[in-house]
């Protein structure tokens, strides 16, 4: 079975579209996303502006502070207390990448954990990793991941899972989210034996790639049934294409698909779930923030922005 990830967000973003004009209905207010982007790359400014496209479908008012290429550190880190301490914004997010000589770490810090839409704040990381808490939003592409799961019928509890890749965006949550499901997961990275990769991979229930490295996963590896999800999104040469160029997943497609029982296809599978879950969690952010339920309030964190 094709895991359809086109369909399921439009799906999501219905639910969302819903969701925010209950939210308007009961507090006076839409749910506001702010959104910082540096510099002038154009694969940031389309991610930018798929996601602005996303708010208006879904009523979620966007706000966008766009910063010259040279803006030193300070400017970004004063753009994002100023969305902090603005109430009618209630969630931030920060484009990534930005140009080298911005310490992203430092960026990313400075939002006021309970504004942070995309769940990278150490503090929301670190609440994810803990039984029996809840971060203020969990990061949007393991969260899709999740929701591809939930929507397609597989419940993780009690199965094996493998995440390739141990990035801080997407395979170190996304074993944290498989773990709070119930799985027995297991992480393997560049470090870990190739042999034993693949060993690990047979062994798998589900198996979720983001390693960024196209094809690494072969058809032979997936165990017959398997839930095979495929984050990984890189251009290789294609002749063919007017682009000069196709996009393909860590997981050789072909191969993994007569084998796997639920499979995501690239592009089409992953990847229209991440901005769905932005907007599920700017909605859950502004709904914290409006009924005074969030796990805590922008203020109590301002010790943390300051030392930053």
């Amino acid at each position: 079975m094709i895991i359809d990830g086109k369909a399921i967000s439009a799906e999501v973003r219905l639910e969302a579209k819903s969701r925010a004009d209950s939210v308007f209905s009961q507090y006076g207010v839409r749910p506001c996303v702010g959104v910082i982007i540096v510099g002038e790359r154009e694969d940031s400014k389309t991610y930018v502006r798929n996601k602005e496209k996303a708010c208006s479908e879904c009523g979620i008012v966007s706000r966008k502070v766009a910063l010259g290429e040279a803006s030193s550190q300070e400017e970004v880190i004063a753009a994002v207390r100023e969305m902090n301490d603005d109430s009618a914004v209630h969630a931030i997010l920060v484009q990534l990448p930005m140009p080298p000589h911005i310490n992203e770490s430092s960026v990313l810090e400075a939002i006021s954990p309970p504004k942070d839409v995309d769940g990278f704040h150490p503090i929301n990381i670190g609440l994810l990793s803990m039984r029996e808490r809840q971060a203020n939003a969990e990061p949007c592409t393991p969260k899709g991941v999740m929701h591809l799961l939930k929507r397609s019928g597989i419940n993780p509890a009690g199965k094996r899972a493998v995440v390739i890749g141990r990035s801080n965006t997407v395979g170190t949550p996304m074993a944290m989210l498989l773990l709070s499901a119930d799985a027995t997961v297991t992480v393997v990275h560049s470090r870990t034996p190739p042999d034993d990769v693949k060993s690990i991979v047979e062994s798998s229930d589900i198996v979720v790639a983001a390693a960024g490295r196209p094809g690494l996963v072969k058809g032979e590896w997936i165990r017959e049934g398997a839930a095979v999800i495929d984050v990984g999104i890189n251009p290789v040469e294609d002749a063919s294409k007017k682009s000069g160029y196709r996009l393909v997943g860590d997981i050789d497609f072909e191969s993994a698909s007569a084998r796997a029982g639920h499979i995501t296809p690239v592009p089409g599978g992953v990847g229209p779930m991440t901005i769905a879950m932005l907007m599920m969690n700017t909605i859950d952010l502004a709904t914290q923030q409006c009924c005074g339920a969030g796990l805590a309030s922008p203020k109590r964190f301002l010790h943390l922005e300051k030392r930053v």
